[in-house]
């Protein structure tokens, strides 16, 4: 009756070493997995230089059209102020 026992414990000392095993393995996969979407995520610090350096540009830019928008707007009302001074002498 012993040797019975004995011969139970082996097979499931077998099988909860094979399902160790395996989720031992799983969880190395995702954490492997894990630190590689991390390394994508982060990017190198050239990569954030370089990303900071072009939203720099973009916002200069952007600035810059809006200057020129802006630079527009006052020549058309110096050269409509220009007009109704004129008009004002003539009439």
């Amino acid at each position: 009756m012993k040797a019975r026992k004995d011969k139970r414990r082996t097979k499931n000392g077998a099988l909860l070493v094979s399902v160790a095993e395996s989720i031992g393995s799983t969880l190395g996969t995702i954490a492997r997995k894990a630190g590689e979407a991390q390394r994508v995520l982060t990017g190198s610090s050239v990569a954030h230089t370089k990303e900071r350096k072009s939203k720099r540009v973009a916002r200069k830019t952007g600035n810059a059209a809006l200057a020129v928008r802006k630079g527009k707007r006052s020549l058309r009302r110096a050269t409509s102020s220009a007009k109704r001074v004129a008009n004002a002498v003539t009439n």
